[in-house]
């Protein structure tokens, strides 16, 4: 079998902030260390000092260099600018692959892939929505603009990765049957990622990491934690830790209701730093594809109170205790209420880190992806030639 060549890999999405960030970082690294030269094209608006500090950790890895352009949530006039100009530079770089997450990152990673076909050059386009346009509703109006777009774009699209069954199944019931080609890759995280973090000695009882939007429940996790005391008679003591939209919004809300000193706030961090502050982390999300907070969490031998939404069950198992109904703060309290007075509650509940290693593992979740390029790129030699301009 003749020996692969190495592949010009350019990652396109928008915001350098949670799970799509963490999941491009893993496979820079990984495909870097496998000789690949690895690029990213993302928004230059959004993300703070933390997401510098991540960008920096990465930047060896980053032969084809971190391009930042202006990229909007929303779709605006701007974009036809951005466009443009996101086209010229990915033009300059060459890629062989152009990989888009997210649904902003879809259509840049798509259009200007096709864009460099019709000028004759070979390129693989891919996208892996990571949740995103696929939580709209078939029902509203945003809804179905959004998904019949998903479904227009799979015309410029040679290969969707879905990284759980839920997202998986998601499209096929909200979007269609794709009619391209598919690869079900999951999440998964570092060896470095499964070491136990022991809780320091001024642990809190809880912990939510993560944005701070409604979509993700920092209210519901409010609200839960009052109604945890009230179950144990007993006051309780959590952090919030995450940036976002609406973190003075869950600040107002916590003092209201006497809560504010019970309740601390703190600024995204790297989260082996997080997790040493609690033994029990919340994920109260409305809605999620899959969580990379609940595999690190995991990973650190933390014990996992979440939604059941999305992929989460596929790491928890689909009748765990430690899964609750979404959007129900009610429930949510029992189970936390559970995790603190119930004995060895956590060694019944959690799964095995070994059974979690085999499956959502960086290394498979890289080795795959290299795959389904190399699939791409040139099925028979493995290597892309541009065709001549």
């Amino acid at each position: 079998m003749a020996k692969q060549q190495p592949l010009r890999i350019l990652h396109c999405f928008r915001s350098p902030v949670g799970g799509i960030f963490r999941h491009v970082r893993d496979l820079v690294e990984e495909h870097s260390k496998a000789g690949h030269e690895i690029g990213i094209l993302c928004d230059s608006s959004t993300g703070g000092e933390y997401e510098d500090s991540l960008f920096d950790d990465i930047r060896p890895y980053l032969s084809l260099g971190l391009t930042r352009v202006p990229i909007r949530r929303s779709i605006s006039p701007s974009d036809i600018a951005t466009m443009w100009d996101t086209y010229k530079k990915i033009k300059s770089l060459r890629p062989d692959v152009l990989h888009g997450h997210g649904a902003k990152g879809g259509v840049l990673a798509r259009l200007a892939g096709s864009a460099l076909r019709v000028n004759r050059y070979r390129v693989a386009r891919l996208y892996t929505a990571h949740g995103g346009s696929l939580h709209y509703s078939r029902s509203s109006l945003s809804g179905q603009f959004v998904l019949r777009m998903e479904r227009l774009q799979e015309y410029f699209t040679d290969a969707l990765v879905f990284i759980c069954e839920y997202e998986r199944d998601t499209y096929a019931r909200k979007v269609g049957r794709p009619r391209t080609k598919t690869r079900l890759i999951y999440n998964g995280i570092g060896e470095r990622d499964f070491e136990p973090i022991p809780t320091r000695s001024d642990a809190v009882h809880f912990i939510y990491v993560g944005m701070l939007r409604d979509l993700k429940g920092p209210d519901l996790f409010v609200d839960a934690f009052a109604k945890t005391e009230r179950l144990l008679g007993r006051p309780l003591s959590a952090l919030m830790i995450g940036d976002g939209p609406d973190r003075d919004r869950y600040r107002e809300m916590m003092v209201e209701r006497g809560l504010g000193k019970r309740i601390g706030m703190l600024p995204a961090m790297r989260v082996h730093e997080a997790f040493s502050m609690a033994q029990n982390l919340v994920v109260p999300s409305r809605a999620e594809a899959m969580p990379y907070i609940v595999l690190e969490g995991l990973g650190a031998g933390k014990t996992i109170i979440a939604s059941r939404v999305g992929g989460i069950p596929e790491v928890l198992g689909a009748d765990s205790a430690a899964l609750v109904e979404p959007g129900n703060s009610d429930d949510l309290a029992r189970v936390m209420a559970e995790t603190l007075s119930t004995p060895g509650w956590h060694a019944r509940t959690m799964p095995r880190p070994e059974a979690v290693k085999a499956v959502f593992s960086s290394a498979v979740m890289a080795r795959d992806v290299l795959k389904l390029y190399h699939e791409l790129v040139d099925p028979a030699a493995g290597q892309a030639v541009p065709a001549a301009s």
